[in-house]
């Protein structure tokens, strides 16, 4: 065998090593890395114009939005609260991929700079928070 003949079987082995390599990446994906997205949309629909300055007992309102990127079905429960305390607790499962968007009504009852209204995930079987938005607000 002469040179020419090994260096052309040698870049066919390789040529074939490269074909196989990429049929198993594109046959066998890897997973990407799993996680839940947790989002605020104001009034509009949109990721703005949130209704942080507010009047005493004004009603003002937000969407809060959930996408399970976990690789795998997810239970959820959703806690929102103004100033420490509860308004309102929503459970709800989602299957991979699937978004969760709801309306959240609150109203400030009392005046001050700075009151947090804040929206903590829970994921089923866990006790700590695993995602947080929150608003801070001015009421007069």
């Amino acid at each position: 065998m002469n040179r020419t003949n090994i260096l052309t079987a040698a870049l066919a082995i390789l040529l074939a090593a490269a074909i196989v390599g990429t049929v198993v990446i594109v046959v066998f994906p890897q997973p990407g890395e799993s996680f839940t997205e947790l989002y605020l949309l104001g009034p509009e629909g949109k990721a703005s114009n949130y209704p942080t300055n507010l009047t005493v007992n004004q009603t003002a309102n937000v969407t809060v939005g959930v996408v399970n990127h976990e690789n795998t079905n997810a239970d959820y429960t959703l806690v929102a609260t103004l100033a420490n305390k509860t308004i309102n607790t929503t459970s709800f499962s989602l299957a991979n991929n699937q978004t969760w968007q709801n309306a959240i009504s609150f109203m400030p009852t009392q005046r001050g700079v700075g009151q947090k209204m804040q929206f903590d995930l829970y994921k089923a079987g866990t006790a700590s928070v695993y995602r947080s938005v929150y608003l801070y607000l001015s009421v007069t």
